[in-house]
């Protein structure tokens, strides 16, 4: 070959080589056909902590855990490599001084033009930042569940006990004064009995509101018509409800669901100064989506993360947001102003695939 045609090769075997040693991110180094080490940047420095003389003429094996070493990974990794061209993994590593970090690798087999078997190359990606806060989030999703599962079970025997204690006692007592005051033709025995009903009926909104009967059937869309009549309508809202969900979504999700929408409709009482809300809920790329839409009085322009309706991120609002995320869903809120406001979520109805750890 000409010197001018492998000028430009050449530079960019160069260029190539310069690209290389200026990655700092990624360790990026090459196996000869056996698995030993034969280039080396700093990145790979960084990352593992052998310099280059250190490590060139070693065994890659030196980056694997003693349990994979053990069980023949690193040879595995190179077969599979050779045979079908790259392989990619997640799991332990291990720098220099034995301490273990986690990382992405990719291993790729390296051919000459005929097709033999030269080498390899392997790239290497430090994830344990990344892995430490995926760990800590699911700790914290751990907590934050465990502490849902607290509060309804909680709320679950005070609406029991309201249910079958007090309103039952209530109810016998007002039997007892209507029939005395039938007899007796008492009218204040009917005032009395009056009272009593009002009493009774704020005690099964108080029920409706700690926990509506078909919660506990996991009857996401009788539980929220339920909440509608027996509670918002009582706050001097029309209420519609539009719905095309017909899913069975597990018992977790529905409670996620109804908690976030009712904070959500208490939002709109307390903040949009609205008379008519529209809650809807429809299937959605594989999750349930749940919109509450109100004419209130809407937001500031640019004021999505401070609507006028919900005075900033207050504690109801971070716990709807809290639930959605906790779900591995999303929430928003949107609007303008004189216009209303609409509250949007999404909760997945089937769990996330597991990882491979």
């Amino acid at each position: 070959m000409l010197p001018s045609e492998s000028a430009p090769d050449h530079r960019n075997a160069v260029l190539f080589e310069l690209f290389v040693h200026s990655v700092v991110d990624y360790a990026i180094y090459m196996l000869d056909v056996d698995g030993r080490v034969i280039s080396w940047n700093p990145g790979a420095e960084r990352i593992k902590g052998y310099s280059e003389e250190e490590i060139l003429g070693r065994h890659f094996s030196v980056f694997f855990t003693e349990e994979d070493v053990a069980d023949g990974r690193p040879t595995a990794e190179l077969l599979i490599a050779a045979e079908m061209g790259r392989h990619e993994d997640q799991g332990w590593r291990v720098r220099r001084g034995g301490k273990r970090f986690w990382a992405n690798t990719v291993l790729t087999a390296l051919r000459d033009p005929v097709g033999t078997l030269v080498g390899f190359g392997k790239v290497t990606r430090d994830l344990t930042e990344r892995q430490r806060t995926l760990e800590e989030r699911s700790g914290h999703h751990q907590a934050f569940t465990h502490l849902v599962r607290a509060q309804e079970t909680e709320r679950r025997r005070i609406a029991w006990d309201v249910h079958d204690d007090s309103i039952q006692s209530m109810i016998a007592v007002s039997m007892r004064l209507q029939m005395l005051a039938a007899q007796r033709r008492d009218s204040a025995l009917l005032q009395l009995d009056d009272a009593i009903q009002g009493a009774i009926r704020r005690l099964r909104i108080l029920v409706a509101q700690l926990r509506p009967p078909a919660l506990n059937d996991d009857d996401l869309v009788a539980s929220i018509r339920d909440y509608l009549d027996e509670v918002v309508r009582g706050w001097g809202l029309d209420c519609t409800l539009r719905h095309d969900f017909t899913a069975k979504p597990p018992p977790e999700l529905v409670v996620t669901a109804f908690r976030i929408l009712q904070e959500a409709l208490v939002n709109v009482r307390k903040h949009a100064n609205a008379s008519a809300v529209v809650v809807s809920l429809t299937e959605q790329n594989g999750g349930l989506l749940v919109k509450v839409a109100d004419n209130g009085v809407g937001m500031k322009p640019g004021a999505e993360s401070s609507p006028a309706t919900l005075s900033g991120e207050h504690i109801g609002m971070a716990s709807m947001r809290e639930r959605a995320e906790a779900a591995q869903g999303w929430f928003q809120i949107s609007g303008r102003p004189g216009e209303g406001t609409s509250v949007a979520f999404w909760i997945p109805l089937a769990a996330p695939a597991t990882v491979r750890r």
